[in-house]
């Protein structure tokens, strides 16, 4: 019967020791978990500052046409006519807008 209770005492040991190791393991994936959160988090802000620049560039490429009044950008004539018309009522209408047709 002494033997029995060494076997006990042996099985809780490895009990606790497999206890510890899989919390260690735990542990482990845990924080490659949160590394690899902050990888792609930073991967993706990267990837979205390079995107935003190419929009904006893309944007600017777009406005083509400068109020002769307040230099606000437009991107075609008869949008620029409509601002014109809207914001510079007093102004004389540059020839430009006046030739094209709406």
């Amino acid at each position: 019967m002494a033997t029995s209770g060494q076997w006990s005492i042996v099985l809780i040991d490895l009990r606790k020791f497999r206890f510890a190791r899989s919390t260690n393991r735990t542990m482990a994936r845990g924080h490659q978990k949160i590394q690899s959160q902050q990888k792609a988090q930073k991967k993706a802000q990267d990837a979205k500052k390079a995107q935003g620049s190419d929009q904006k560039a893309a944007a600017q490429k777009a406005l083509n046409v400068k109020c002769t009044v307040c230099m606000a950008l437009m991107p075609d004539l008869k949008t620029y006519k409509q601002h014109f018309e809207n914001k510079h009522p007093k102004a004389t209408m540059p020839t430009e807008l006046a030739e094209a047709a709406v």
